[in-house]
């Protein structure tokens, strides 16, 4: 029993103190539970007491059960340990629990939900206890539950403090159980998901996310759902795509796992074809700009298709945005299409509210009248009025904004209720077709648990009217109520903040960070078309196929891993490889800068005979069984890997473990061989005391090293004896002169004496000699002063230093063809070689070459290589500890040299002009020792200044809240100019240049509605002494040259960032002087931004999906 308690140690006697601890009686049974077992929230399904009176304590088994009884439709039973359980100290605690009554005969997969309290009281005085509450789901594996160290003994058999008598008293007590079996609607109440299968328990699976993409996958369960569109997606045309290459394909793979697949579903194919590397998916976007680009990226793909307009269709709506004069008949209306809409969360109590302030109508009179074309400045109602709702309405709360004070972004979590249904009439147009009601049924709630610095999503889910609400929760599917659809996603204060007093130490009086940021909404008469069934022919037989297909292949895959260790790997070396191969040894196995060879391969059983795997290989190069041997490769002592003796043919029951374990010395999982094809099958054996040697020749004008087969020889006969040996195999003129070279190791590549017999030049079965012709001093020197190699040695020394670097484009290039290739280079070799052989093969000038390192793990770039430090190629690939196969470098092909590049700095300057309007850019180049004042000097010479103007330029950079200038003062050098930079350039206008004493030179900039959403850029301006805003605003309008129909518009404010006060609005009769400015006091202009150029804060990376 012991060894499967389950243990709760909670503290004696419940929760925390009471304020006022009104004595309550054990046999008073509604009020003891309400005292001592708080409200959990979860219906009551049934509650029942159990009482068992004990006597003679001290003389009670070590471990007792009560009799049974009944609630909830289950059995129980109390479970006592009177001095212990073995889990605790013997004899001084006692341990008791809440047991299942027999749970072998409850029906498979039962379980309960039960709160209960256990209680040990003084039979006289009910008053007198020790309690301990708890909650459980029992299950087979977990069928009691309680307290370990409910209570020590000691405590129980003395009076306890405030008491007149111990609880147990007379070695009797009673021990009670107050039990509440609680409904469990959902079936996963307090469930701890070991084991736990969405797909039986729901049908549906979830997503894995990989990274911060949990948005991503509420989102996508949302549009899986929403079954209109998801058929509209198996109908894009992707039979031809590659799936981590488009975005259709692998979306619609996505939602064919969803459909069939009875585990989670994973998404990196997905990201992968959004063109998102890894770092991007971390990026947490916001889902209402992935929703955009995702549908904008598939409206693209469903064009000309039968798809095509079904996102429309489905989620765009239309709204009428107008301004109407009061006193005379004058409209201006304009009608814009929406995918999606924002409503307010702050200051609203429930969505109702927030459509209708998203509606509500604003005055423009007094200050703010409208200019109506034609009828001068008038009284003007501004509002929106929606012309249609979508039949899928997708409603972003606005949980996330920019607060001035903190400068930052923040979550609101303040409450905000959603209905299950709503009816938007009333937000409509007089003359929208109302035949059928704008009801609109909750189908899907998106939340955002945590704050703005992350947390974690989940999506609710409604999938249509017959299925319950489910929650997704990225791998895991659950059922859920109603409760934890609305009420536990309003946000706000926990239980409106009241806490009863018992509970304290239950729930925590705070602002609920998990709330709902998205909610979907489909239109009733709508749903049956949206939510219709799907039906087998939904899904494109392609996909299906192809999906089978691959199903079947990982299912091979994995039934081959699991056979893996009955079989081993055999790879052959053939003359025809030999002769093909260019390196040490006769092939390359596991070389750190250099791919495997490509040998012919075999996957044998492991118990397979050497006969059977002989005929194998003997069929499948199609030669007789007698006209091959093969030699077993060994790793020698060296680290060379060399034939060493052939397999023995006499014994048939020899198998291929056998011979890997005995003949293979040092060797790796896999088998080496060496085919061996016999001249004459009839003569197997080669006469006694021959030696079997490999022949490479390394061709001075190719500049090659290869195989040219095997040859036997005489120990006892001299080197020489191979020159016409091999004259005769190449073809060569009889007594051609021939240099021998002895393949011992890598770096150890030695001249042989030819006088010198094998025997003593050590020569053994599987040795390489390697040969070439002799080539007179002229031609060796001509040879080396082009770079080239003049015998084996260097050659050799070539390969053993050789490594493979990709070079690929740094920026997308229009010349695909070349934007990427492989070089093979020498360790040795420097960077001037490098960009030499690059310059090569991108017909580019070298010195105009630009080469920038790359990190091994995702290639993404780390540092721009110097020419001027010249490097070796090992130095520029070195500090690889992940050692990949092949670096990658990046090249840029520039318009100047980079030996210029190294000395200058390359800047651009957006010039503004006089009056304060993005003109031009100008790309500079310029030493890094320039000043400042010379870059102004050199784009003085490409723009135009005012005739009769100051002709003085100021360079500067914008602050990073966009309000203001940061000039330079013209004596930095440009190299010290941190990168990157944003320079702007600006004439300086004469009213500034000849401002006196008495006028204040201020800051103004542009912003739209909200002071953080800037645009435009900054500027510099003179306010006098005594002056009207109304005079003030028309030296303002000169100097920003705007038209008087658009300054009509503009609003003017000041801006105190010191005090973080909302922005004052200037009357005409203003005078601004007056202000007392301090240092960040800045002047505000706020109007439309026609720029396209806004700058919101700290710039937010904006989503791209590739695809």
């Amino acid at each position: 029993m012991s060894e499967t308690m389950d243990v709760i140690d909670e503290k004696v006697n419940g929760g925390p103190p009471m304020e006022v601890d009104e004595v309550v009686s054990v046999r008073d049974q509604g009020a003891f539970a309400a005292k001592h077992m708080p409200d959990l929230g979860h219906e009551v399904k049934e509650f029942q007491v159990h009482t068992w009176h004990l006597t003679n304590w001290k003389k009670l088994e070590k471990k007792i059960t009560s009799s049974e009884f009944e609630c909830g439709g289950h059995r129980w039973r109390i479970l006592l340990f009177p001095f212990g359980n073995s889990n605790a100290p013997p004899n001084d605690t006692v341990s008791v629990y809440l047991d299942y009554a027999d749970p072998k005969r409850a029906p498979e997969g039962w379980h309960a939900c039960a709160q209960f309290a256990l209680v040990i009281s003084n039979p006289h005085d009910p008053t007198i206890y020790t309690v301990s509450h708890a909650h459980h789901r029992f299950i087979a594996e977990e069928c009691d539950w309680g307290f370990t160290r409910f209570s020590e003994l000691r405590k129980l058999f003395s009076i306890q403090d405030g008491h007149h008598r111990p609880t147990i008293e007379d070695e009797a007590a009673d021990v009670s159980v107050f039990v509440r079996v609680l409904e469990d609607p959902t079936g996963v109440l307090w469930h701890n998901f070991v084991n736990y299968d969405s797909k039986k328990e729901t049908g549906y699976v979830g997503l894995k996310n990989q990274g911060a993409t949990c948005y991503m996958n509420s989102l996508l369960q949302s549009l899986y759902c929403t079954r209109y569109f998801r058929k509209a997606v198996y109908q894009i045309p992707t039979e031809d795509d590659l799936p981590t290459e488009s975005v259709p394909l692998a979306l619609q793979r996505v939602f064919y796992h969803l459909q069939t697949s009875d585990q989670p579903v994973g998404t990196t194919e997905l990201t992968k074809s959004f063109g998102w590397k890894s770092l991007d998916s971390f990026l947490q976007h916001d889902v209402q700009e992935f929703n955009r680009v995702l549908q904008d990226k598939l409206e693209i793909k469903m064009k000309g298709t039968k798809a095509e307009g079904a996102i429309a269709k489905l989620f765009v709506g239309k709204m009428k945005s107008f301004i109407k004069c009061v006193n005379v008949d004058f409209e201006s209306s304009r009608i814009e299409e929406f995918n999606d809409i924002q409503l307010n969360v702050k200051g609203m109590k429930n969505l109702y509210e927030s459509f209708k302030d998203y509606v509500a109508v604003e005055m423009l009179d007094g200050e703010n009248k409208y200019q109506a074309e034609g009828y001068g400045l008038q009284d003007a109602k501004k509002g929106i009025i929606f012309e249609t709702f979508p039949p899928v309405l997708h409603l972003q709360l606005k949980r996330f904004e920019y607060d001035i004070q903190r400068d930052a972004m923040v979550k609101i979590n303040d409450r905000h209720e959603f209905p299950f249904e709503i009816d938007l009439d009333e937000f409509l147009d007089e003359t929208v077709d109302r035949s059928q009601p704008w009801v609109y049924k909750l189908h899907g709630v998106l939340v955002h648990s945590g704050d703005l610095h992350g947390g974690h999503y989940f999506a609710l889910i409604k999938p249509d009217r017959e299925t319950r609400w489910l929650k997704f929760d990225d791998d895991r599917v659950t059922p859920v109520t109603d409760r934890e659809v609305l009420e536990e996603n309003y946000g706000g204060e926990v239980l409106n903040g009241l806490v009863p007093p018992m509970q304290r130490n239950q729930v925590r009086s705070m602002k609920r960070f998990t709330n709902a940021y998205m909610l979907v909404y489909i239109r009733e008469s709508a749903i049956d078309e949206v939510l219709a069934p799907f039906k087998e022919e939904d899904t494109p037989a392609h996909l299906k196929r192809r999906l089978d297909e691959e199903r079947l292949q990982i299912e091979a895959k994995k039934r081959e891993r699991e056979e893996q260790h009955l079989y081993l790997t055999a790879k052959v070396i053939t003359d025809d490889t030999f002769s093909e191969y260019e390196g040490f040894d006769l092939a390359t196995f596991d070389e750190r800068n250099w791919p495997a060879s490509e040998l012919p391969t075999f996957r044998v059983l492991k118990n397979e005979t050497y006969s059977t795997f002989k005929s194998r290989v003997a069929q499948h190069f199609n030669y007789p069984e007698s006209q091959i041997r093969l030699w077993v490769l060994v790793n020698r002592q060296n680290k060379t890997v060399r034939p060493d003796t052939h397999i023995p043919e006499n014994e048939p029951a020899l198998t291929v473990e056998v011979i890997r374990n005995n003949m293979a010395v040092r060797q790796q999982n896999d088998l080496r061989l060496y085919l061996d094809v016999l001249a004459d099958p009839n003569k197997p054996e080669v006469p006694p005391g021959s030696i079997m040697i490999f022949l490479k020749h390394f061709d001075t004008s190719k500049q090659t090293l290869c195989g040219v087969g095997k040859v036997h020889v005489q120990r006892s006969s001299k080197v020489s004896d191979l020159v016409p040996i091999i004259n005769e195999r190449m073809r060569w003129t009889p007594g051609t002169p021939l240099k021998l070279y002895e393949e011992i190791k890598p770096g150890m590549i030695e001249l042989m004496k030819p006088k010198m017999t094998f025997t003593q030049s050590e020569i053994q079965d599987g040795d390489i000699i390697c040969f070439q012709v002799d080539i007179s001093d002229k031609e060796i020197h001509d040879l080396e002063s082009q770079g080239l190699h003049s015998n084996p040695t260097q050659f050799y020394d070539f390969l053993q230093n050789r490594v493979m670097i990709s070079f690929r484009a740094k920026y997308e290039e229009s010349d695909q063809d070349h934007s990427e290739f492989n070089l093979v280079l020498s360790k040795k070799q420097n960077y001037d070689t490098m960009s030499q052989k690059v310059g090569e093969r991108l017909r580019h000038d070298p010195i105009k070459l630009r080469f920038t390192t790359t990190h091994a793990t995702n290639g993404s770039p780390k540092s721009i290589l110097k020419r001027s430090l010249n490097p070796s190629v090992a130095e520029i690939i070195s500090p690889t500890y992940v050692s990949p196969q092949t670096t990658v470098i990046l090249y840029e092909k520039l318009d100047v040299s980079i030996v210029e590049l190294e000395t200058k700095r390359s800047l651009k300057v957006i010039w503004t002009g006089i009056h304060n309007k993005e003109e031009s850019t100008h790309p500079f180049l310029l030493p890094k020792t320039s000043m400042v004042h010379d870059l102004a000097d050199h784009l003085a010479k490409q723009v135009k200044l005012t005739p009769g103007g100051t002709g003085k330029i100021r360079v500067f950079e914008v602050s990073k809240d966009g309000k203001t200038q940061k000039e330079f003062t013209g004596s930095e050098m440009i190299g010290n100019i941190p990168d990157p930079v944003e320079l702007y350039a600006e004439e300086i206008p004469r009213e500034e240049l000849e401002a006196d004493d008495a006028d204040k030179v201020i800051s103004v900039f542009h912003f739209s509605k909200e002071v953080s959403r800037t645009h435009g850029v900054p500027f510099r301006f003179v306010v006098k002494p005594g002056e009207k805003f109304s005079e003030t605003k028309k030296r303002l309008q000169a100097r920003i040259g705007v038209s008087d129909k658009d300054f009509a518009k503009y609003r003017f404010a000041l801006i105190q960032v010191a005090t973080f006060k909302q922005p004052s609005y200037i009357e005409d009769e203003d005078t601004i002087y007056d202000h007392k400015f301090a240092p960040e006091d800045v002047l505000g202009l706020d109007h439309l931004d026609k720029s396209g150029k806004t700058r919101t804060g700290a710039g937010e990376k904006a989503i791209v999906i590739r695809g």
